[in-house]
């Protein structure tokens, strides 16, 4: 359940398992002997759909369709007493600290395990560089269950970024909680770029994407990387998520409004043509529909390529969860829409402008009369496809293929290959 990062996690654990003789798929099937659900623990939706989870394969087991059912990951992390007193039937219950409980190996570390078994397609994979995060967002409560900052060393990342590569893997997608804060309790300065450089130089590898940038500090020494290197997606995720000064500080993300504004010019005018993904956050505690009118504006102004919008979950124990909740879920979700509006005309305008060129694009699946694929521009799942004819023309999945863009709307292009 939940992130990207969770997935590398289940991966790990999936090879530790099959290494003590098990079998696993990444997937609820019927003919399991056991379940393991990795939960995410964020905020309050992706809970729901957590335990939403739990209690479906817990009947599962009350009907004798599974044997046992475990329950590990963030929410179990965070929730562990209340989970233990609230389904006294799940078979275990297992925070971070107790995966080697679990796995039955007091020397497992989920961070530094040199085996996975991948739950992505085979041409493209999350590397998970770094655990945990020293940032002290208000909101936020990773800090909480992730603990600090913990860096892992280059060469166990370029090691593994070697292994994937032999293995097919033609996408390497990097996750952190702060990506641009990689390396800094290591040797206490920011070590993404000689990590990109380290990288890049990784035969077989033909995209390494960014994601979970933070904004203050960012090193823009990183961009030169990215211009440098022609492997390195002209791509970054950067989670803003609010532009007006007062609630930027109340959020404790250390900027204000004319860094943020500062920063995306910044990024456009040292690597032209790059695609900026951020996420906003809407309905905070001290947002009122007069910071919710600039944060509209802000949108309007930089016209960002990829944007996702989240309505504020209070978070127990968190900075913020004293502000209370006082905008209605029902005025959030309205923010959320009008935000959402504002950008899909933006996106379809951008898409329009595609049409009639010629973009190199990544087959991930066929799906119907279509195949799936992506641009540099666009990360799994989360952006962008490319819907292309199978009656066209047979491509094979995890392939480069040159499209000819026919026709757009805003968050797909159609295409043909040439």
């Amino acid at each position: 359940m939940g992130c990207s990062k969770n997935s590398v996690d289940s991966e790990v654990i999936a090879a530790k398992l099959i290494s003590q003789g098990n079998s696993v798929l990444f997937e609820s099937v019927q003919n399991t002997d056991y379940v393991i659900i990795n939960t995410c623990g964020f905020i309050g939706d992706a809970k729901e759909e957590s335990i939403n989870e739990i209690l479906i394969h817990l009947e599962r087991k009350k009907a004798g369709d599974v044997k046992k059912v475990f329950v590990i990951g963030c929410l179990s992390e965070r929730y562990k007493d209340e989970l233990i007193e609230a389904i006294p039937e799940a078979d275990g219950i297992y925070g971070f600290k107790d995966l080697n409980l679990f796995l039955n190996d007091p020397q497992f570390d989920l961070l530094k395990s040199p085996d996975r078994i991948l739950s992505t397609p085979s041409h493209y994979a999350y590397m998970k560089v770094s655990e945990g995060c020293d940032r002290e967002c208000s909101y936020c409560a990773i800090p909480l269950i992730r603990g600090k900052q913990i860096s892992k060393p280059i060469d166990l990342l370029v090691s593994e970024a070697q292994k994937l590569a032999s293995q097919g893997v033609k996408e390497l997608i990097l996750i952190a909680q702060d990506l641009t804060y990689y390396g800094i309790d290591i040797s206490g300065k920011r070590d993404l770029e000689p990590l990109l450089r380290r990288l890049a130089s990784v035969d077989g590898l033909e995209w390494i994407r960014l994601h979970y940038a933070y904004p203050i500090g960012f090193p823009y020494e990183i961009l030169d990387v990215m211009n440098e290197y022609g492997n390195i997606c002209k791509y970054i995720d950067i989670p803003l998520q609010h532009v007006n000064d007062q609630i930027l500080q109340s959020m404790r993300r250390g900027g204000n409004s004319a860094q943020n504004y500062k920063l995306i010019e910044t990024m456009r005018n040292k690597v032209p043509g790059i695609a900026i993904r951020t996420s906003l956050i809407t309905g905070y505690p001290t947002e009122t529909r007069k910071e919710h009118k600039e944060l509209v504006q802000f949108v309007k102004d930089m016209r960002f390529e990829r944007l996702g919008v989240f309505t504020y979950s209070p978070e127990e124990n968190t900075p913020a969860f004293p502000l209370g909740d006082p905008v209605s879920q029902k005025e959030k979700n309205r923010r959320q829409e009008e935000l959402l509006s504002v950008q899909n005309e933006i996106a379809y305008e951008q898409n329009q402008e595609k049409v009639g060129s010629v973009m190199r694009v990544l087959i991930d699946d066929l799906d119907g009369d279509f195949y799936i694929g992506r641009t540099e521009f666009d990360s799994p799942e989360v952006d962008n496809i490319v819907l292309i004819d199978k009656n066209e023309k047979t491509l094979e999945i995890g392939t480069f293929q040159p499209v000819y863009i026919e026709d757009a709307g805003a968050y797909e292009l159609i295409g043909k290959v040439i």
